[in-house]
C-alpha cells in the first residue's frame, strides 16, 4: 500500500506502517498507584508489589509449572540445586498473563521506546541447600559502559512467599545509580522478603542475586524481563515458538515476543510487518 507519511528524514522516526501500525493498549491502572511506583523505581531502582495476583492463580500456576521442572542448573550462577524453565511460552499459557500484567506495563511504557520486547520468560524453582547466587545486574551483557538508562527491566513474580531463608532476591537498594563499579563487601544486601502473589520490578542496572534456601522447602519463581526494542532479545522467540502457538497469545504478547516494528524498519520481514506471518496458514 502506497502512503504520502514519509515526506522528510524525520518521518522515518514515526509510525509508517499500513495494515500494521504500533497497537494501543489500555492500561487499567490507577494513576496514582502507577506515579507512586515511578518514583520508588527511580529513587530506589526497585519497587515491590504486594498481592497482585491472588493466591488461588499461585496454586494454579505452581500446579502446572511443577510437573515441567525436570533438572537443576548446568553451573553455579544457573544454580546446581535450582530447577529452571526456558522457553516457558512453549510450554504452557499459565504465564502469558503476568508478561503483560497491566502494573508492570505501565512502568515500561515510561521506562523504554514503543515496541518494547519480552527478553525472556523463565521459571526458577530454588531448592533446600543452594548457595546464594552472585549479584549481577541483567543488562550487563550489552557493552555500553555506565552510568546509564537501562537496556532492560525485569519482574519476579513469587509463587512461593520470598523469605530470607528460602532464597528470596538479595537486592543493593539504589545500585543502579553506580557508574562501572562492582559491589563490595561494604555493600549490604537485602532480601526482598515478600508474600506469595507478589512481585518485584527493576531496571536492567539494578544490582541483585537469588538468595541462599537454607530452608526445608522450595521457592518458586517466575521472571518476566524486558529490553528496549533495538537490542537482541536473550530468548529467539521468532525461532524457537512456532507461529501456532504465538497465534494462541495476545495480540500485546505476540508484539512483546518480536510480531512488532520499531519504526521504520527494525523487525520487519521482507519489507513487511512481521505479523503478517500469523495470517499466513492460520
Amino acid at each position: 500500500m502506497k502512503t504520502d507519511k514519509v515526506k522528510t528524514i524525520h518521518d522515518l522516526k514515526k509510525d509508517i506502517a499500513g495494515t500494521h501500525g504500533i497497537e494501543e493498549h489500555a492500561r487499567n491502572i490507577d494513576p496514582v498507584q502507577h506515579e507512586a511506583d515511578w518514583q520508588t523505581l527511580q529513587k530506589h531502582g526497585y519497587v515491590m508489589m504486594e498481592d497482585i495476583i491472588c493466591v488461588d492463580a499461585c496454586a494454579a500456576i505452581k500446579s502446572e509449572l511443577l510437573p515441567l521442572l525436570t533438572h537443576t542448573g548446568r553451573n553455579a550462577f544457573e544454580g546446581i540445586k535450582t530447577q529452571r524453565l526456558y522457553a516457558t511460552l512453549t510450554k504452557t499459557r499459565v504465564c502469558d498473563a503476568l508478561a503483560v500484567h497491566p502494573r508492570i506495563l505501565a512502568l515500561l511504557d515510561q521506562m523504554f521506546m514503543p515496541n518494547y520486547l519480552l527478553s525472556q520468560l523463565q521459571v526458577i524453582n530454588i531448592q533446600p541447600g543452594e548457595a546464594a547466587q552472585f549479584v549481577h545486574h541483567d543488562d550487563g551483557f550489552y557493552p555500553l559502559p555506565r552510568p546509564r538508562a537501562p537496556l532492560g527491566a525485569a519482574s519476579i513474580f513469587a509463587i512461593d512467599d520470598f523469605t530470607a531463608e528460602n532464597g528470596a532476591t538479595n537486592i543493593i537498594p539504589e545500585s543502579h545509580k553506580w557508574g562501572d563499579r562492582l559491589p563490595t563487601d561494604d555493600d549490604k544486601l537485602v532480601p526482598a522478603v515478600m508474600p506469595k502473589g507478589s512481585a518485584i520490578f527493576y531496571g536492567g542496572t539494578f544490582w541483585h542475586g537469588g538468595g541462599a534456601n537454607n530452608s526445608d522447602a522450595d521457592r518458586l519463581a517466575i521472571t518476566c524481563q524486558y529490553c528496549e526494542p533495538w537490542v537482541r532479545q536473550q530468548e529467539n522467540y521468532t525461532l524457537g515458538t512456532s507461529k501456532d502457538i504465538v497465534r494462541e497469545m495476545s495480540p500485546e504478547l505476540q508484539s512483546l515476543l518480536g510480531y512488532s516494528i520499531l519504526p521504520p524498519y527494525i523487525g520487519m520481514v521482507g519489507g513487511m510487518h512481521p505479523k503478517r506471518l500469523l495470517e499466513e496458514d492460520g
